[in-house]
């Protein structure tokens, strides 16, 4: 009894405790938010069945496109009918559910929030726009392409998380299709605000909290993206007064002057969903506001404007070799192409943008790094994505494997000796 009394203090009382999470982050989610989860990720909610929001925005990637094939060349998705493809390349769902209702700043003479790379999520309906993000994909034909609402509120009913739509939104939830189907998008954005999705778990949120520190490429990265790079300007990266950690999208909308994607297959679709064919051109958030009407003095001015994107998890991928695509029509085929764009879009050689107007002229082009520059802020860039551990509780549990090991050997010997002596003892007094 004493020997094992010694080897649970010595077990409990000297090696350092090891805290190990036995949660899932599903078991975290709110019922809210786990129906939301339940929606984004049910194939079954297409026609026909196979295609879900998860398809084009998937957690391993950042939540955006998933196939490295694609991202390589068109770099937009297929949706639920073979042939049919939207105009650009998905943009991430993580990270957006502070997007303000769309708004024209007077002061600052821009449009600021809404959601999606022109804005036509507005928030004017629902009040938020990442929810009316979440219902466009379902009705598109060149998505989920589900012809009605009353389809998509079907499927639902039919779904293994019904009873759970009525336990967050009350019995009989799904019998009104308008109110119902507005809630089927509030859930999901419910979802993509959960901390599942935005979980601030890079590296650079470790380092703004004090609990890691850059590299020197890393730190230099960070003075540029901030200073002479002029990232920052768009992309905040700072904390908030509030203590708040930054989303790396101001909201706003501009022009960069990035080239046709030559491969976009949307330049080959039939006439009824692209009838300009080849001289398709996308002219963004000037294109919407046109669309609704606004008078040229708003629109013109955003004519090949699209919005801020988050940085995080911009560098995200689940192996070294996955391709990821950058721009609203993914373009580019790595940050260091998309870096070295925004260095030198105005002196090097590169192909015409795709809209010449309202080309932004204060932010980049020729900015006047070196190779070297850009490359730290490359390394900048790649610490962005969630995940990060400085491996200090691999090291808690490799010191308890071993303390463990060495204190049930300490066992043996005490026991051992503690035995020998004791028939030491009984041999001297048979003696």
């Amino acid at each position: 009894m004493l020997c094992v009394l010694l080897c649970f203090l010595l077990l409990f009382g000297v090696l350092p405790p090891l805290n190990i999470q036995t949660t899932s982050a599903s078991e975290s989610l709110t019922p809210i938010e786990l129906l939301g989860k339940n929606l984004f990720f049910d194939t079954n909610l297409s026609t026909p069945s196979g295609v879900s929001c998860s398809t084009c925005h998937s957690p391993e990637t950042g939540f955006t496109g998933p196939n490295s094939d694609i991202n390589a060349h068109g770099a937009v998705y297929e949706g639920a009918i073979d042939t049919r493809f939207t105009a650009r390349a998905p943009p991430s769902a993580a990270y957006a559910g502070e997007s303000p209702v769309l708004y024209f700043n007077e002061t600052k003479s821009q449009w600021i929030g809404g959601m999606l790379f022109d804005g036509r999520a507005t928030g004017w309906t629902l009040g938020d726009p990442l929810a009316e993000q979440a219902q466009g994909p379902f009705l598109n034909p060149l998505e989920q392409n589900i012809p009605s609402k009353e389809g998509v509120v079907f499927k639902v009913i039919l779904s293994n998380y019904a009873n759970l739509f009525e336990e967050v939104w009350g019995k009989g939830s799904l019998n009104n299709v308008d109110e119902a189907y507005d809630k089927i998008a509030k859930s999901i954005a419910a979802y993509e605000r959960s901390s599942e999705v935005n979980p601030y778990t890079s590296k650079y949120d470790a380092y703004l909290v004090e609990k890691t520190q850059l590299t020197q490429e890393e730190a230099q990265g960070l003075k540029l993206f901030q200073g002479k790079g002029l990232c920052a300007s768009c992309h905040p990266s700072e904390q908030t007064p509030l203590g708040e950690l930054p989303v790396f999208t101001d909201y706003t909308y501009w022009n960069l002057g990035i080239p046709k994607n030559p491969e976009n297959p949307f330049y080959n679709m039939s006439s009824e969903y692209n009838p300009d064919g080849a001289n398709f051109t996308d002219l963004g958030l000037g294109s919407f506001l046109k669309n609704a009407s606004y008078p040229p003095a708003k629109y013109e001015p955003a004519l090949g404007t699209f919005k801020v994107p988050t940085l995080r998890n911009v560098d995200l991928k689940p192996t070294s070799e996955f391709v990821k695509s950058y721009g609203h029509n993914g373009y580019f085929k790595s940050l260091e192409e998309i870096v070295h764009f925004y260095n030198t879009r105005d002196v090097g050689i590169w192909p015409e943008p795709e809209a010449s107007v309202n080309l932004d002229l204060m932010n980049m082009g020729n900015l006047g790094l070196t190779l070297s520059e850009e490359t730290a802020i490359v390394a900048f860039l790649k610490i962005l994505s969630d995940g990060y551990t400085d491996g200090s509780s691999e090291f808690e549990v490799q010191v308890v494997i071993v303390g463990s090991l060495i204190v049930v050997m300490a066992c043996f010997v005490v026991f051992a000796v503690f035995r020998k002596n004791k028939i030491y003892q009984k041999n001297k007094g048979a003696n």
